[in-house]
């Protein structure tokens, strides 16, 4: 016996060490390889670059006929050194946001109101809770779809965030059902001012035309989201085991205390948590109200955010050492995923320092130029999802790629419609799965999900949108789609 207990015990250690050669490195060390990559890339690719012109709405565009190849300036020592420090600089609004959203969530925890809400809500979707996901997925994606903010998965995450553990699901499902929902309404922006709006306008197009097209690709998309997402939390809740986050210690920490207080008598507000109730729901109106009417976006968020902790926890009765301690505490909670932001941003930073960038957007047009007439679109498509690694700004993308990608679809036979709608999909889907997306990243920090696990969860769905994707595109080619 003893003998054999021992051959367990080694083939035991022999397994987990198997499994730990197969762990996915720290997100720090995949975003450090990839700065090192494009750094190298800076001594092996040609420095070029194009004119820069005025665009549509005072933005600045490219020449798409002013390439040229200019003197090679390859990233040095002290470059290198810096990149992730201006990394941090250039992507300060994103970071200050994801610790200002942070900080004033955890003080809306401190208040009870949170608790409160999410009690209720279990409590009244306690015998159909499945529905709750379908509702706020289609709630999202048509406002993303709209008004163009993905962002706003920033906002939804920590809202949805106790619910979904209430409901007995888990953290990855509320990353789910807000980015998955988001990016399906973005992607396919059948109103969206960033991607349609402004890619019809340097494409010459009539804007929001072929918008018929566009609502059927919205469709099919949010409706295989909701069922993926769907079908993983209803996994979770019948059996726990199966949830990606199951070894999360954090994880655990939340299903005791969103449980716990789920299965107690029904919690009731005082006075002050009633009033700060209407104002925390005040607060959110302002928020839609500025980012609809005013263009608001991550600064004028994030100070709204600070105000609405500090009064909305003052309504309550916090004291002010209470509310400084909650944003102190919300901010140790995101300080990963506001890094991460910052250190993705490096990539781009050493690629521009290194005046490659231009050279690349050029090489992509000049391989799209090179496939079959029938696969142009599919070419765009791969072209501008490969782009978006370094360009994750779905506004930034497309003035520095469609100015080149429209006049290449007349010469390769694709319609200007079928082009913008190859940057569309390219540049949405690969927003909530490179790292060097920054509001994506914040997100998941947020939702306390590391990246590993999220593409875990997400790749399978990935595949899928992009076969649809290619579906949608193959058939604009098919039929020469004009809109």
């Amino acid at each position: 016996m003893e003998p054999k207990a021992h051959q367990n015990q080694l083939a035991t250690i022999h397994n987990t060490k198997k499994k730990k050669l197969f762990e996915m490195p720290h997100i720090y060390v995949i975003l450090f390889v990839f700065i090192a990559i494009a750094a190298a890339l800076t001594y092996v690719v040609p420095a070029g670059q194009y004119e820069r012109v005025p665009g549509p709405g005072g933005r600045t565009t490219i020449d798409p006929n002013s390439y040229q190849v200019i003197e090679s300036t390859p990233v040095s020592a002290v470059d290198f050194m810096l990149a992730i420090p201006k990394g941090l600089m250039d992507a300060g609004t994103v970071v200050f946001f994801t610790f200002m959203i942070g900080g004033m969530f955890m003080v809306l925890r401190r208040t009870g109101i949170i608790e409160i809400g999410v009690d209720k809500l279990t409590r009244r979707f306690a015998n159909n809770t499945i529905i709750i996901i379908p509702v706020l997925m289609t709630t999202f994606a048509v406002i993303a779809t709209l008004i163009g903010t993905q962002e706003l998965a920033l906002v939804y995450v920590p809202v949805i965030l106790p619910l979904m553990i209430a409901l007995r699901f888990d953290s990855i499902t509320a990353a789910g059902v807000a980015l998955c929902a988001t990016t399906a309404g973005f992607t396919t922006g059948i109103l969206n001012p960033i991607n349609t709006g402004l890619g019809q306008q340097l494409s010459d197009l009539p804007v929001y035309s072929g918008m018929l097209l566009r609502t059927v690709a919205f469709i099919l998309i949010l409706l295989v989201g909701i069922f993926y997402v769907t079908r993983y939390a209803l996994k979770v809740r019948n059996n726990p085991e199966l949830s990606l986050m199951g070894d999360d210690v954090k994880e655990q920490q939340k299903r005791e205390r969103y449980l716990h207080s789920a299965n107690e008598k029904t919690l009731a507000a005082t006075k002050r948590q009633q009033w700060a109730s209407l104002a925390t729901f005040a607060f959110f109106i302002l928020l839609v109200w500025g980012v609809m009417t005013r263009g608001w976006f991550m600064m004028e968020m994030a100070g709204l955010f600070i105000v609405m902790g500090i009064v909305v926890g003052l309504i309550a009765g916090l004291k002010t050492e209470d509310i400084s301690e909650g944003f102190n505490e919300g901010f140790r909670d995101v300080l990963v995923g506001a890094m991460i932001c910052g250190i993705a941003r490096a990539v781009a930073v050493v690629l521009e320092d290194g005046q490659i960038m231009d050279t690349l957007v050029y090489a992509l047009g000049n391989l799209v130029g090179e496939f079959p007439a029938m696969f142009s679109a599919i070419g765009m498509f791969f072209a501008q999802l490969g782009f978006n690694f370094v360009i994750p700004s779905g506004s930034g993308q497309a003035l520095v790629t469609m100015p080149i990608m429209a006049p290449l679809s007349d010469l390769v036979g694709v319609t200007r419609q079928t082009a913008v709608l190859a940057f569309q999909l390219g540049d949405g889907i690969g927003n909530i799965l490179y790292p060097t997306s920054g509001y994506f990243m914040a997100t998941l920090a947020l939702a306390g999900v590391t990246w590993n696990k999220w593409v875990k969860f997400f790749l399978p769905l990935f595949t899928i949108w992009i076969l649809i994707a290619m579906g949608f595109l193959i058939f604009a080619q098919m039929t020469q789609w004009v809109g």
